[in-house]
């Protein structure tokens, strides 16, 4: 679909980020912001002022918009335009045999063998102190307001 193409009553129900998109598939080619929102404000026939208005809410929607990307020294551009770089390491340092992980397992149950459990409670009943509250008497406001 052209940008062209559209009529300008359906141009005028379209989002921002709906135009910009139909703008950077047709030109193929990545845009600066303030280029891609010009081309948006050109095509709805928006005055300047509100271009100087709006452009700082139409870079928050393109930063939510997940069909956009932003590139190096701030172009934007389709991500569908670009390929997520894919690095593949086959390398055999990093594979582990099952004896090396089989070493590790019968390390680690000796390390938790030496450790002394320090959650364990070793203080009886007969150890603890005598209660210093035991004498406490509790007194009910009521009662008290009676003996007064």
């Amino acid at each position: 679909m052209k940008l062209n193409d559209i009529p300008e009553y359906e141009l005028e129900t379209m989002n921002y980020d709906d135009i910009a998109y139909i703008i950077l598939k047709d030109e193929k080619q990545k845009m600066k912001i303030n280029e891609l929102f010009k081309k948006v404000c050109d095509a709805l026939k928006l005055p300047e002022e509100l271009f100087e208005e709006k452009i700082a809410d139409f870079f928050e929607l393109l930063t939510t918009d997940k069909r956009f990307i932003m590139l190096e020294d701030g172009y934007w551009d389709l991500k569908e335009f670009h390929n997520p770089k894919v690095v593949v390491d086959d390398e055999e340092d990093d594979l582990i045999t099952n004896e090396e992980i089989e070493e590790q397992d019968d390390d680690l149950v000796e390390e938790q063998e030496d450790e002394d459990d320090i959650f364990y409670d070793t203080d009886t009943d007969d150890d603890l102190p005598d209660d210093d509250l035991e004498d406490l008497v509790v007194i009910d406001v009521d009662d008290e307001e009676a003996n007064s």
